[in-house]
């Protein structure tokens, strides 16, 4: 049997590897951390940022400038910025096909996809239309253009003739026709 300062120098040992041992985790909990708060900061500019350009586009649209849970009579709320920021999420990216209106009004991707699908013989899908405005055939990717097109034919610059079949809109094409 070891005397009492071995046990105490093992015990010692083993307590020192353990303080190691959760120092080292809070160091990397204190980096897990720091990256959590510059995100949670890039947010909250983000959100200021796209704030201040609506109320730009829009001036009858008050800028509420409160601190978060606060609300301007000091009750908490919900969020800091509820009222004319919300509307953000109504943001129309595509917009609804008027006559005269051309392709060039959408965004990029949309653009192309409406001149995939103007290009070809007849009806597409979703994946003959992937490889072709330069994405990987991955089935992510075909989704995301499926819901693309159906964007495309809830706004008029597509039709969907039977399920999955997309192909230019028929009214777009009689429109483009009557004009002289």
């Amino acid at each position: 049997m070891g005397s009492l300062f071995e046990e105490l120098e093992a015990r010692e040992a083993a307590a020192r590897v353990r303080v190691g041992e959760l120092e080292a985790e809070v160091a990397e909990l204190s980096g897990r951390l720091e990256l959590a708060r510059e995100g949670l900061e890039r947010l909250r500019i983000a959100r200021e940022t796209v704030a201040e350009v609506l109320a730009e586009m829009n001036p009858e649209v008050p800028v509420v400038a409160v601190d978060a849970g606060q609300s301007p009579a000091g009750e908490p709320v919900a969020s800091a910025y509820a009222g004319a920021e919300r509307q953000v999420i109504g943001v129309l990216t595509v917009p609804n096909w008027q006559p005269g209106m051309m392709s060039d009004v959408l965004p990029s991707v949309y653009r192309d996809i409406v001149e995939v699908v103007a290009d070809a013989p007849g009806p597409v899908r979703a994946k003959q239309i992937v490889p072709r405005i330069g994405l990987p055939a991955e089935t992510g990717k075909i989704e995301g253009t499926r819901s693309k097109l159906k964007r495309l034919v809830e706004r008029g610059w597509l039709d969907e003739d039977a399920p999955g079949m997309f192909t230019p809109a028929r009214r777009r094409a009689a429109a483009a026709s009557n004009s002289p």
